[in-house]
């Protein structure tokens, strides 16, 4: 009560100042007085206007600038609260404009650049926060975040490692030295820092340790994997759960003919995304389904992103929406399911999903885990409380890859497989193994996963199978020029003739699906499986051997192989899985003989057959829609 009658005393105050300036515009000590009581009241903007006319006025008066920066220091962080990253871009360069060497300014100038993909900017800007506050470790550890992004992998390493010299609890920026080193493999001391990390989420719920990072982290557990998911949703989006009520007055009759799917990503473009789902969307059923597609990520003008705006009812781009706008427009189009397929990945905007503009969302495809649970939340309509929330109602998984829902927040909704496949893909023309620089003569193992997949104890097992068979070679990704590097060190270390690694260049995906011919066996890695590089391989005929592991990304693999039925190809320990290697490459009936059979189940595995999935995803739809109505009701 005391609070109001402050503001509505200072409210009042405020109308007889601008009274006062109605009948002398020129009165600077009303001018004062509306700005100070706008500020008092958090007018920012009304505040601004007043400030900048008292500057403009008094050039020389420093408190006035002082209280203009304020009041748009408040307006710039409430702009990028809000997703409006150039609205603060532009208060924070104004009020540098005043105090060009405020570093906080920089910072926040930085964050609100980053956010809106101007990387370049960013990273000056970052550079110019250091330069007025060397001691400002989560300045270090954003310049980091940007020198990752520009691909500058060892200045990142070096910016990540300033700022944990600065501050060593700095939970994040361990996260994002250790992945970093992951990427360039850079395997020294690495076990230290992943048992700090795992430590850290099972104590400390608000360290905002990346999910995605974890996943490839060795030794982690599904139950870590859940704790950590469920820290970073309620240090991050604890507040738009609790406001979801605003979206709760979505009336979707029951007995209309069509329900509403909302697919959010980032990756509606020439990415693995569009090889994974762009039949099954041309195939879904448009007298039962309107599918609407929610795209958050860059249009790349490819005949992919064309494909896949034409493959919707409808395309929206809501780059330029705030999480709150975009959630509003979901609302207002009456999706009934949204399916967020980009999840913890990169370019997430999970924050929409987070507001619950949808009565049922799901989690599938981009994140391979759980999306964990909102902790301490109160949702008005929840009839039985609880300490948590999950951040999404569903996850669309398949048994083998999910066997267990205690290590999920979300309630599994079972498919046969839960990846998706077009049935067809796009393959250049015939090369030759000299061609690749590969032995002409050599049995071929190859993995064409991303380098951070690749651990230390998987990279002992490869060289334990090169040993094994001498006339072999492996044949990597190209990645990055460290990764490389460390990789042959690695080779030579295990007593291995580096040359005996190849490394393959990044190269357009018809051409990287043609190589595939000259590999006779894919080596899979885990924690963190091949997912579509696996359903690529599968595709063209390539033998993949996996080592299922306990959690989700690490039982990818065993799940595609058995669409396949090549389960034989899924062993249970590293032991197995090194015999298997050196036994199918020292025998040459064996790896044809399995070729054969590979070959014979491509035409006829439901894996590649979108029309089946659609189908089947179809049918779970109607059916939580109809749980959702009944429970409703």
């Amino acid at each position: 009560m005391q609070a109001n009658q402050m503001t509505q005393t200072a409210e009042a105050t405020l109308k007889h100042y601008q009274q006062a300036l109605l009948r002398d515009p020129n009165d600077m000590n009303a001018q004062i007085h509306c700005a100070n009581l706008c500020a008092e009241l958090k007018r920012y903007e009304e505040a601004a206007g007043y400030f900048r006319r008292i500057v403009h006025a008094l050039k020389s008066n420093l408190p006035a600038r002082d209280a203009l920066c304020f009041v748009l220091q408040e307006m710039g962080n409430a702009a990028h609260s809000n997703g409006q990253f150039m609205q603060a871009e532009a208060c924070f360069e104004e009020a540098l404009s005043y105090q060009p060497g405020n570093a906080i300014f920089w910072y926040n100038i930085g964050n609100a650049q980053r956010e809106s993909g101007k990387l370049a900017a960013a990273l000056n800007s970052f550079k110019q926060s250091i330069r007025f506050n060397p001691n400002d470790a989560d300045a270090h550890n954003n310049l980091g975040n940007i020198q990752r992004e520009l691909g500058q992998l060892e200045l990142a390493i070096s910016s990540y490692a300033r700022a944990l010299a600065l501050n060593p609890n700095l939970y994040h920026a361990l996260a994002h030295l250790v992945h970093q080193k992951q990427h360039i493999c850079a395997w020294d001391d690495l076990h230290h820092s992943i048992q700090q990390l795992r430590d850290w989420v099972m104590t400390k719920p608000n360290a905002q340790i990346s999910p995605f990072a974890l996943l490839s982290m060795h030794g982690t557990t599904a139950a870590e994997q859940k704790q950590c998911a469920s820290n970073w949703a309620s240090n991050l989006y604890r507040q738009r759960i609790q406001q979801q009520i605003k979206f709760s007055d979505l009336t979707l009759k029951t007995g209309q003919k069509k329900l509403t799917i909302g697919f959010l990503s980032a990756d509606f473009r020439l990415h693995p995304l569009a090889f994974l789902i762009t039949e099954l969307i041309e195939q879904i059923d448009s007298a039962q389904f309107t599918t609407i597609a929610y795209a958050d990520g860059v249009d790349d003008q490819s005949p992919e992103r064309k494909r896949l705006e034409k493959a919707f009812d409808v395309f929206h781009d809501i780059r330029h929406l705030s999480d709150s706008e975009a959630a509003k427009k979901i609302h207002q189009d009456g999706v009934a399911i949204l399916v967020d397929l980009t999840g913890f990945t990169k370019n997430s905007r999970t924050g929409i999903v987070a507001f619950k503009p949808a009565p049922i969302s799901v989690n599938w495809l981009g994140f391979p885990g759980t999306m964990g649970a909102i902790s301490n939340v109160t949702v008005s309509g929840i009839s039985e409380k609880s300490d948590t929330t999950p951040l999404f109602d569903y996850l669309l998984a398949d048994k083998v890859i999910a066997p267990n829902c205690d290590d999920f927040s979300e309630r599994l909704l079972y498919l046969p497989c839960y990846q998706p496949n077009n049935s067809q893909r796009p393959v250049a023309g015939i090369t030759q193994k000299i061609d690749h620089k590969l032995p002409e003569n050599s049995f071929v193992f190859c993995c064409f996963n991303q380098s951070f997949k690749i651990t230390q104890e998987v990279f002992g097992v490869w060289m334990h199978i090169l040993q094994q068979v001498p006339n072999s070679v492996l044949w990597l990704l190209d990645c990055n020029q460290w990764a490389t590097a460390n990789l042959r060190k690695e080779a030579a270390k295990a007593g291995v003739d580096a040359d005996r690694l190849i490394f393959a260049p990044r190269v357009s995906i018809a051409e990287h699906l043609s190589r595939h011919a000259h590999a006779d066996l894919f080596l899979d890695t885990s924690p963190y499986n091949a997912h579509t590089t696996a359903s690529d391989a599968l595709f063209m005929g390539l033998p993949l051997l996996t080592c299922a592991g306990e959690t989700f990304a690490s039982r990818v693999a065993s799940s595609l192989l058995q669409q396949m039925d090549l389960t034989d190809l899924s062993t249970k320990n590293w032991s197995e899985y090194a015999s298997k290697a050196a036994a199918l490459a020292n025998d040459t009936a064996a790896i044809q003989q399995l070729k054969m059979r590979l070959a014979m189940q491509i035409e006829k595995s439901p894996l590649f057959q979108p029309a089946l999935f659609a189908q089947n995803l179809q049918n779970q739809c109607l059916q939580i829609w109809q749980d959702y109505v009944n429970t409703s009701a």
